[in-house]
């Protein structure tokens, strides 16, 4: 199983970015997506999540009205709007999926908000 990220991307302040995982390989039970990120010095945090059918979400505080998540059950990918970015959203970002045996992580994808 391999998650693959695009998206990566240089904005201004109060810019947009799409960030967009993909899990490809045999991937069964899949249970939550979503987004987490890491600025340096700093612990990797929860940005956004969201159940299987999307019946719930869960944003972090810092995001919540700037970022939207959004997932395709049948293609296996997740996706995370952001607009109105500011500097402090500048970190990696990793996608994860949880499965009911295993967590699968990407690779990261750095976003940096900069004027």
């Amino acid at each position: 199983v391999q998650l693959v990220e695009s998206g990566e991307g240089s904005v201004q302040p109060g810019g947009s970015l799409r960030l967009s995982c993909a899990a490809s390989g045999s991937i069964f039970g899949i249970n939550t997506m979503g987004w987490y990120r890491q600025a340096p010095g700093k612990q990797r945090e929860l940005v956004a999540t969201m159940t299987p059918g999307g019946r719930s979400t869960n944003y972090a505080d810092s995001v919540k009205g700037r970022f939207t998540i959004s997932r395709d059950n049948a293609e296996n990918t997740v996706a995370l709007q952001m607009n109105s970015l500011k500097p402090e959203d500048t970190a990696v970002y990793y996608c994860k999926v949880a499965t009911i045996a295993f967590d699968y992580w990407g690779q990261g994808t750095q976003v940096t908000v900069s004027s």
